[in-house]
């Protein structure tokens, strides 16, 4: 693990995984899902280094106010409740309110987070995710930079691809960026990977193949039909081992493409 501080100061957690054998320059952002730091998430970093590239993994939940409380356990333990309910309930005031009146002080602070205040979690996220950027740069990696995300990452690689330069970005079902024309700030291209039964994310498709379009970005996407959302995690209940091994074949062709292993 590493540390870095964001733009608050504040130190927070990497996990850092290089080729064996030479320095590299180039690099990739590998963002977390919901969970936060997992195996999972460790082992795509370990998987894209042996690409040829230093692959670096934040910890999204390590600022101060939130480290060691967000685990993986725990979130599903919060939010369990919610996710059982109808999609057509979760914003009901008054079950909404039953719940959260039956949670722990921690749990009702997870839920609090990721429901009810995701917009400006996001929005530190996204600022976090820029200062490891400059963090890396300045430990001198400065060569191609790409960045990938999953579910909930995925939104935030997106977000992050239309304010900073990035080289190569792969998306893996994760929701637009959420100014639709800040498309056209995006700098390399973009390889898209989706969930065929994934209304969530989906019903935002077509509104982005008009903006990638418009903007004339380079954009390759494929859908997987009769997938699930996080159908490439190996530990999760919606893995899909002939998808994820397709997703995984076109995202080593497409990084070392763009970002040109040295």
């Amino acid at each position: 693990m590493i540390k870095f501080r964001n733009n608050n100061n504040e130190e927070m957690d990497a996990f850092l995984s290089i080729p064996e054998g030479k320095p590299v320059k180039s690099f990739v952002v590998v963002v977390q899902e919901i969970w936060g730091m997992t195996d999972f998430l460790k082992s795509v970093a370990q998987r894209i280094s042996k690409l040829g590239f230093a692959a670096v993994a934040p910890d999204l939940y390590s600022r101060k106010a939130q480290k060691g409380k967000f685990t993986q356990e725990v979130i599903m333990d919060a939010m369990r409740p919610f996710w059982s309910l109808p999609a057509d309930k979760r914003h009901d005031k008054g079950e909404v309110e039953k719940i959260m009146g039956k949670l722990s002080p921690e749990a009702r602070e997870i839920v609090t987070l990721l429901m009810f205040n995701r917009d400006s979690m996001e929005e530190q996220m996204v600022s976090d995710l820029q200062s490891l950027y400059q963090h890396m740069e300045s430990a001198g990696y400065n060569g191609k930079r790409g960045v990938i995300g999953f579910c909930m990452g995925g939104g935030l690689a997106f977000e992050l691809s239309t304010r900073i330069p990035i080289d190569a970005t792969a998306i893996f079902y994760g929701a637009n960026p959420k100014n639709i024309e800040t498309i056209g700030n995006i700098k390399g291209p973009v390889l898209g990977v989706y969930a065929g039964e994934d209304s969530g994310i989906n019903d935002g498709l077509p509104e982005l193949m008009k903006a990638m379009l418009k903007h004339k970005k380079e954009w390759d996407m494929k859908l997987y039909p009769g997938t699930y959302h996080a159908f490439f995690n190996h530990t999760g209940m919606s893995y899909n081992e002939e998808a994820s091994k397709d997703a995984w074949d076109r995202t080593v062709t497409f990084f070392t493409k763009k970002l040109e292993v040295e």
